[in-house]
């Protein structure tokens, strides 16, 4: 019978925090939540001070706590640490009603949320992606680099020595000379000026 292999697994500390049962809607507070994710603690910070929305209050208390339980418990410096996570879910909804004309009711829904997030050091935010990507990168990089190199060899080898013949100029075309136009045998015709009326003709 072969024994199955047990392999000793680290488990690195998960840095979390979260608030359950917020009053108010998740999508608003998705809508805070999606500007510090993957932000550094210090930008996270900042962004939600300068967040004009009712949510952003109640998200930068859960990055408080989540700082500190970073301190406190697995001895973490905040300002080193990444919103690796951040997401909200939604509670249950509290359903109130409303008085309308002619006697009705209107159906008023008071939703409910679950905001979480979730810190990691800045080394292992980063070293994540690396790995999946490790060994693809180093294969495909390898096989590139050689048949580049022989190509420029063989085509360094194979260009024929060309000279270039000087190219002959085009003699510029010179355009006659323009003839002086003759003169006209014809004489101008003198101007015809206005009679002048005559005293007779004034006295009539």
């Amino acid at each position: 019978m072969a024994r199955p292999r047990t392999e000793t697994v680290e488990e690195r500390p998960e840095v979390r925090a979260s608030a359950q049962y917020l009053r108010m809607s998740p999508r608003k507070a998705r809508l805070v939540v999606e500007h510090i994710r993957g932000r550094s603690v210090p930008e996270a910070r900042t962004v939600l001070a300068f967040t004009p929305r009712a949510a952003a209050r109640e998200v930068e208390k859960i990055l408080a706590s989540a700082v500190a339980n970073a301190e406190a418990n697995h001895g973490l410096l905040g300002d080193d640490l990444i919103v690796s996570a951040a997401y909200v879910d939604e509670g249950p909804v509290l359903k109130r009603w409303r008085a309308r004309a002619r006697g009705r009711v209107a159906r008023v829904k008071k939703r409910t949320c679950h905001v979480t997030i979730r810190l990691a050091p800045v080394e292992e935010a980063e070293e994540a992606p690396r790995r999946r990507r490790g060994a693809k990168d180093e294969v495909a990089a390898a096989p590139a680099e050689a048949p580049e190199a022989a190509t420029t060899e063989q085509a360094e080898q194979e260009k024929p020595s060309r000279t270039r013949k000087p190219a002959a100029r085009k003699s510029a075309s010179r355009k006659p000379a323009a003839k002086p136009k003759a003169e006209s045998s014809e004489k101008p015709k003198p101007k015809r000026t206005p009679r002048k009326k005559t005293e007779e003709s004034e006295e009539s």
